[in-house]
Order: C-alpha cells, then sequence, then structure tokens
C-alpha cells in the first residue's frame, strides 16, 4: 500500500509560502505577529501553526545560508581588491547581521511549512 502525503498541501508551495511568511496551509494570512512569534492559529483557515516547534533547525539553516553567501563575498574582497583590515570590519559583521534579520524569519517559515506538510509538530520522540 502505497502511503498518501501526510497533508493535502503541495510539498514546494508549503516551503514557499512559510519562506513568504504566510500561512503554509492557505497562504491567507500572515504567520507572524511579531518578528518571530508564530501567530497560534491562521486567521483565514484556522491551521494550528503555533502548535509546530522549529526550534533550532532554522538558526542552524540560517547560519549555513548566510555563511554561504558571505565567505563567498569576503573571499572575492580580499583577492581581487585586497582592501585594509578596517574595511572588512566595517562591511562584513554589518552584512552578517542584516543578512541573518532578514532570512531568519523566512527560514524559519520555509522550516514550518515542511514540517506542517510532514504533520510534524516538533515534540515527536523516538
Amino acid at each position: 500500500m502505497i502511503a498518501s502525503t501526510p497533508n493535502p498541501i503541495v510539498f514546494s508551495q508549503a516551503i514557499r509560502r512559510g519562506f513568504a511568511q504566510r500561512c503554509p496551509q492557505c497562504n491567507g494570512s500572515a504567520l507572524y505577529g511579531r518578528y518571530l512569534k508564530i501567530r497560534p492559529t491562521c486567521d483565514a483557515c484556522g491551521a494550528a501553526v503555533g502548535e509546530i516547534r522549529t526550534d533550532d533547525i532554522a538558526p542552524y539553516f540560517t547560519i549555513m545560508i548566510v555563511g554561504h553567501i558571505i565567505v563567498p563575498m569576503v573571499l572575492w574582497l580580499e583577492k581581487f581588491a585586497a582592501p585594509p583590515t578596517w574595511v572588512h570590519w566595517m562591511i562584513w559583521p554589518l552584512l552578517t547581521t542584516a543578512c541573518t534579520f532578514w532570512f531568519l524569519p523566512r527560514v524559519k517559515g520555509a522550516v514550518l511549512g515542511w514540517m506542517l506538510w510532514l504533520g510534524m509538530r516538533g515534540d515527536e520522540q523516538h
């Protein structure tokens, strides 16, 4: 017997909607009440998105994404321009912080969409 999809939403839609900070189930309302505070339920479809715990996976993916953006830029600048150290200290901490703050809620939303699609809540035990 073939297992059916845990949720009737399409996987890629759930990820995209979560990344857009919208309800992964219906795309009908905002996912967050504040910067990273997920609403208890979707205002449009009633999905219990507030019960899903993404915990540390969203920051982990955010660090991985931002690192893969910033490190090549640092190496490229150093190779082709070789600026003084103070230039690096002026650019990279600010850019890294800005990228982190931009990506974190989007990655958390995408992870939440992924978990909703899988039917997980984040408190499963083995």
